[in-house]
């Protein structure tokens, strides 16, 4: 668990970054396993998620203790993670990287939707995938699933440290997605991780500029000189970046 709390103005530095940034950002300081594997968007979305992650942890079900009777249970964990994921958080589950049957379906996840949540991450699949990627809000997972959870997966604990996609998650931990997947950013690092990234968009648009007018790699990806960097320099007064 975690005090931090994310700020609408760091909310809005992650959406300007990339998965592929924050990652070698992370590496930088010892840690290579916090992106998602194998989670992929159910529908490309244009705008990046950035939430805080409220987390759902499965276990394999045991048959006398999953039929169909359970979802009459009003404190079934599955349904009320959708109801008590606070606004502007993702939903994370591990689904222990099974998607033969489904983490949740279009219903579940629209009603999460609508309380505000900013997304929804799964190492399984998703039941009704085409409904799911209609919404506005972001969502990811392995494939599409239709089986019930209740065929492979029971809803056991909320909110608790967990992994997805052999990542680990820890409630209160900055989840970013863009089109490349997911990455976890623990959030003790999330205030420098935003900030150190911001910057490393900014060169990276620059060389990418660079390199479509024909300049080598060598000496400027990473920048090794003074050269460059006052290339840069220039480069980013003159186009107020």
């Amino acid at each position: 668990m975690t005090d931090y709390v994310l700020s609408e103005e760091t909310r809005a530095k992650f959406k300007r970054v990339s998965t592929a940034s924050l990652a070698t950002a992370l590496f930088k300081r010892g840690l290579r396993g916090q992106f998602v594997q194998g989670v992929l968007p159910v529908a490309p979305k244009e705008e990046v998620m950035v939430g805080q992650a409220f987390t759902l942890r499965y276990i394999p079900a045991r048959e006398d203790r999953n039929d169909i009777s359970v979802f009459r249970n009003p404190d079934h964990p599955q349904r009320v993670a959708m109801e008590t994921c606070p606004p502007g958080h993702v939903l994370v589950m591990d689904s222990r990287k099974d998607a033969r049957a489904a983490s949740g379906g279009s219903i579940l996840i629209t009603r999460l939707a609508i309380r505000g949540a900013a997304g929804v991450v799964t190492d399984g699949g998703f039941r009704d995938a085409e409904g799911i990627g209609r919404l506005e809000m972001p969502a990811y997972h392995a494939r599409p699933s239709a089986p019930t959870n209740l065929t492979l997966h029971e809803a056991m604990d909320l909110n608790v440290p967990i992994s997805c996609g052999d990542a680990p998650v820890f409630p209160g931990d900055v989840i970013v997605g863009d089109k490349d997947g997911v990455i976890v950013v623990p959030a003790h690092l999330a205030e420098e991780l935003a900030d150190e990234c911001l910057g490393m968009e900014s060169y990276e648009d620059f060389v990418l500029e660079q390199v479509l007018g024909g300049a080598k790699i060598i000496g400027l990806y990473p920048p090794t000189s003074d050269a460059p960097l006052e290339a840069y320099a220039a480069w980013r007064e003159r186009t107020g970046r």
